[in-house]
C-alpha cells in the first residue's frame, strides 16, 4: 500500500487563487518555492538581493485540507505554469471545485475538479528540489513605534506608476509633522507625490511615525508590488499596508478576498469573520 500524500486538500476560490498568485507574478519566467503546513500553503518568489514576496493561503481558505507531513515539505515549481494549470479550471458563471494532492508517485502536483457535471479535468505538475529561500529578508521594525501607513491599494498603484521612469528610483518619505507620506521619482525629470493624512484621510487610512524616515528603492521593485494587484481588489477599495522596517526594508502587504466564509468563524475577540482572505506580503530592501 502506497503511502499517504503529504496534503490533501479541496478549493473552490479558483479565480481567488489564481488572482493570488498573478499579483507576485512580476516577470514571464518565475520560479516559486511552494511550502506546506498544517496551517495553509505559503508560495514564496524572490529576485534574489533585491525583493521577494508571499501569497499566504491558510487552512481555513479551503473546503477540505488534510495534511499528514511530520514535517513542512517544500517542492519548486514554475510559477507561470502553476498559474496557467489552476486557470484552466475557471469556469465562468458557477464554482467548480479542485482536489489538490501532493506528492502523486513521481513527486508531481496533481489538480482535478470533482465537478459531476460534465468532464473531469485533470492536471500534472512536474516539480523539482526547491531553490533555497533568502533567510535575509525577516522583517524587523526599526523602534518601538511602527513605521507605516495605509493607503487605498488603486491609490497606491497610480502613485507608483505616475513616477515611473526607465532604469529609475522612487524616494519614499514619512514625517510626522505635519503627518504624510511623500514619493519622489527621479529620472529623465523629477516629481513629487505628496499624500497628506488630514487631507488625503479617505486615501490615507492609517499613518504611524514619530520621526522622519526616507529610503530609496528601484522602481521596477517597487512597482513590482503593485503591478498586478487584482481588479477585485481595487474595485473592493481596499487598503495595502505599507512599512519601513530596520535599515530601510519596505514591507507591502495586501489582503484579496476569496469569497464568503465557509464556515462560521470568530476570532480571538470575539468578531466574526465576513470572508476568506489570502495575504499577499512583498519584501523590498532599498538602494
Amino acid at each position: 500500500e502506497s503511502e499517504a500524500p503529504d496534503l490533501v486538500c479541496e478549493f473552490d476560490s479558483v479565480q481567488g487563487i489564481v488572482d493570488a498568485l498573478t499579483s507576485v507574478r512580476w516577470k514571464r519566467h518565475q520560479d516559486a518555492v511552494v511550502e506546506l503546513s498544517e496551517h495553509g500553503i505559503v508560495i514564496i518568489v524572490e529576485d534574489r538581493g533585491c525583493i521577494q514576496a508571499k501569497v499566504y493561503l491558510q487552512s481555513e481558505l479551503f473546503i477540505k485540507y488534510r495534511f499528514r507531513s511530520q514535517g513542512r515539505p517544500r517542492f519548486g515549481v514554475s510559477l507561470g505554469l502553476l498559474v496557467d494549470s489552476i486557470s484552466i479550471f475557471s469556469v465562468p458563471g458557477r464554482p467548480n471545485n479542485i482536489e489538490l494532492i501532493y506528492p502523486g508517485s513521481d513527486m508531481q502536483l496533481l489538480l482535478r475538479s470533482l465537478d459531476s457535471r460534465g468532464a473531469c479535468i485533470y492536471a500534472e505538475i512536474r516539480t523539482r528540489i526547491p531553490d533555497t529561500v533568502s533567510s535575509d529578508y525577516n522583517f524587523e521594525h526599526a523602534g518601538s513605534t511602527p513605521l507605516s501607513f495605509t493607503v487605498k491599494s488603486a491609490a497606491l498603484k497610480e502613485v507608483i506608476d505616475d513616477l515611473e521612469w526607465p532604469g529609475s528610483s522612487i524616494e519614499i518619505k514619512l514625517q510626522p509633522t505635519p503627518p504624510s507620506v511623500i514619493f519622489r521619482g527621479e529620472g529623465h525629470g523629477d516629481l513629487q507625490i505628496e499624500l497628506g493624512y488630514y487631507a488625503n484621510m479617505d486615501l490615507l487610512i492609517a499613518f504611524s511615525c514619530e520621526h522622519q524616515v526616507s529610503h530609496r528603492y528601484k522602481c521596477k521593485f517597487l512597482r513590482a508590488t503593485t503591478s498586478n494587484i487584482p481588479i477585485s481588489v481595487l474595485r473592493d477599495n481596499r487598503g495595502s499596508k505599507v512599512s519601513m522596517g530596520k535599515d530601510g526594508m519596505l514591507k507591502v502587504q495586501h489582503l484579496l478576498s476569496m469569497g464568503k466564509q465557509l464556515h462560521s468563524h470568530v476570532d480571538s475577540v470575539g468578531n466574526q469573520q465576513p470572508s476568506r482572505i489570502a495575504y499577499i506580503e512583498f519584501f523590498l530592501k532599498p538602494e
